[in-house]
């Protein structure tokens, strides 16, 4: 148990140690399977590795190691899908980011005593990162400032009135370098590339309302989506249901008019990649904004967009105050909205929901770094 643990906390871009609370949560998840223990152990040698490779990593036979995999995909610790060139490739998932957590809560959930206990080991899990965080604190720049973006936040498109958000262009092209490839800038643009596309439940969402802590927004939980490859995994493993370009174009626009953020994620962090997924998050219950504002995690952010407030058409009524996700906007002493350009993740809420469509959206690529509070 010990060494499996150890093998995953290594997974992810998450550091977390291979501690009792993470001990516990293998131990809940995989159970009293000493085989299943010993196969995760072997992906030391390599975290993705082909059928062949397993067998030998692992000394265990091919018509062992297959179902013991297909077991652990079912579990959320195993990615289970065919490369390029169609071979099998078994890769082995971190505890969250993506991987444990989030498969575990994206499907649907009962409410049982087996959901409730492990809700509340990530919780613990967390909890320990936070103050491991917190006692390196000024360590954290060094060791995430040049990381790369979690996410990458895509626009809202539309006003709560039906209309348009404005665009500013900017004057020469989004660049990132001589690869760079501008990634999709809309929902609709990433639906419409995709043939195979799920949704799952909010795992964020679930987890909080596991531990006793709904959604203060009362957000809908069925957006949770993902695409390519990851469709076809979570379908296959219980975790989503496959859905056509309409449904997924009519539950993005719920999500839009529930005012929550998109978020799309890409392998390997690489925007020049097709994303893999779009998490719908709500300001209260989104782990990559909780865990930031709780003190644990920095705020990393990719983002082509950047709110833009016309003083004169604002009257001051609070709406995008309310709205944002990071605290970006406050009232300034004159009463009209003011946008810190540092905290702004480009997201659009704030243009939607503005009675008066004071606020636009400037086009220009941007890395959002914030620390997370100190606290001790």
């Amino acid at each position: 148990l010990q060494q499996a643990t150890e093998v995953i906390c290594r997974q992810g871009m998450v550091p977390f140690p291979a501690s009792e609370t993470a001990r516990a949560i293998v131990a809940e998840v995989v159970g009293d399977d000493p085989e299943a223990l010993s196969l995760i152990a072997a992906f030391d040698k390599a975290p993705s590795q082909t059928l062949e490779q397993l067998v030998a990593s692992s000394g265990k036979s091919a018509s062992e190691v297959e179902p013991l995999a297909a077991g652990l995909a079912r579990k959320g610790l195993i990615f289970n899908q065919p490369n390029s060139a169609g071979t099998m490739v078994y890769r082995l998932l971190p505890l969250m980011m993506v991987g444990v957590m989030e498969y575990r809560f994206m499907g649907p959930l009962t409410g049982s005593d087996e959901e409730k206990r492990l809700a509340r080991l990530f919780e613990k899990l967390l909890a320990e990162l936070r103050e491991q965080v917190q006692g390196n604190y000024d360590a954290l720049p060094a060791l995430f400032g040049k990381a790369p973006a979690v996410d990458r936040t895509v626009p809202a498109s539309r006003t709560s009135e039906g209309g348009s958000i404005r665009v500013i262009p900017v004057q020469k092209p989004l660049t990132g370098g001589e690869e760079f490839v501008v990634p999709s800038q809309t929902v609709e643009e990433i639906i419409d590339k995709f043939d195979d596309i799920a949704v799952g439940h909010c795992f964020c969402r679930q987890r909080r309302s596991l531990l006793g802590e709904p959604c203060r927004f009362d957000a809908p939980t069925l957006n949770c989506f993902t695409f390519g490859k990851s469709a076809r995994h979570t379908v296959a493993q219980g975790f989503a249901k496959k859905i056509s370009k309409d449904e997924a174009r009519r539950i993005m626009q719920e999500a839009e008019a529930a005012g929550l953020i998109h978020k799309a994620f890409h392998p390997g962090s690489r925007e020049s990649s097709p994303e893999t997924s779009i998490c719908n998050c709500c300001k209260d219950c989104c782990d990559t904004l909780r865990l930031w504002r709780d003190g644990t995690l920095p705020m990393i952010n990719s983002t082509y967009h950047l709110a833009v407030i016309d003083e004169e058409a604002c009257t001051g009524c609070g709406t995008c105050v309310d709205g944002c996700p990071t605290d970006a906007i406050r009232l300034g002493d004159e009463g009209v909205a003011q946008r810190d350009e540092g905290a702004c993740i480009g997201c659009g809420v704030c243009a939607r929901f503005c009675p008066e469509e004071a606020i636009s959206l400037k086009e220009g690529l941007r890395r959002v770094f914030v620390m997370p509070p100190r606290l001790r």
